[in-house]
């Protein structure tokens, strides 16, 4: 039997919350209910729960405040939260499940599925601190999560050389040889990695501009890393990508 918390500090969505997770999920117990930054962090060291139902901003600073007082991480996050541009940026870098509100009960269901399926309380330290590393350092961090089946990756942004789409999957190719094949869209990565110098060149690759050598216009066009690796450049993003490139 698990055991869950809810840290949410308006009553309406605490109750809705406890509903859907008493509704779909009779193996996991909720055993206490929080409002606000103190009373978070307390019943977290008092309960040692297995799932944190957390929401980012709560009475007395936001969530992210209670996962600094809360170390080790022996335990499942899933941040539940009104739309907040950077706070997700920083969750989805660090591969960690999150639910919009109003929270869709699908959504709900599939998100506590994903983080009981997926957890590794070895790895659960990784995606906390590189988490909280995105939030302190505005959104300079340098770092991101890669979840596989098998594994959880902490990917230094400077060693992926790209990455190919094959439809809802995306396969990193790093320094050194290494691959890591992940079960996200190549659009989620693009959005996230825009801004670290990551560009599309071309429906199946995004590259990182940081490892390209030249561009070879023979036969249309082709991206030539510093590895001697070739990629593709679709026509109508050229001029894009030789604007981009000019600017650096």
């Amino acid at each position: 039997m698990l055991k869950a918390v809810i840290i949410e500090d308006q009553q309406t969505f605490r109750d809705v919350n406890r509903e859907m997770l008493t509704a779909n999920f009779p193996d996991i117990t909720i055993t206490g209910e929080a409002d606000s930054v103190e009373s978070g962090i307390a019943l977290i060291q008092k309960v040692q729960p297995d799932l944190v139902l957390l929401d980012i901003e709560i009475n007395g600073g936001t969530g992210f405040h209670v996962l600094q007082k809360v170390r080790p991480y022996n335990f499942m996050v899933i941040f539940i939260t009104a739309y907040d541009a950077f706070a997700i940026k920083a969750i989805k870098f660090s591969a960690i499940d999150y639910i919009l509100k109003p929270v869709n009960e699908t959504e709900f269901c599939m998100a506590v599925e994903n983080a009981i399926s997926t957890f590794e309380k070895n790895k659960a330290a990784m995606q906390m601190e590189n988490l909280l590393s995105h939030i302190e350092d505005k959104g300079h961090n340098k770092r991101i999560v890669l979840r596989t089946q098998e594994s959880i990756f902490l990917v230094e942004l400077s060693d992926i050389l790209y990455c190919e789409s094959d439809n809802s999957y995306t396969t990193f190719f790093l320094e050194g040889e290494k691959q890591i094949l992940v079960s996200r869209s190549m659009k989620e990565f693009e959005q996230m990695l825009n801004p670290y110098r990551f560009f599309r060149p071309h429906q199946c690759f995004l590259v990182n501009l940081n490892k390209v050598s030249r561009i070879d216009k023979a036969e249309g066009g082709n991206i030539i890393l510093k590895n001697g690796k070739s990629l593709p450049v679709s026509f109508r993003r050229k001029q894009a990508l030789l604007e981009v490139l000019n600017k650096s």
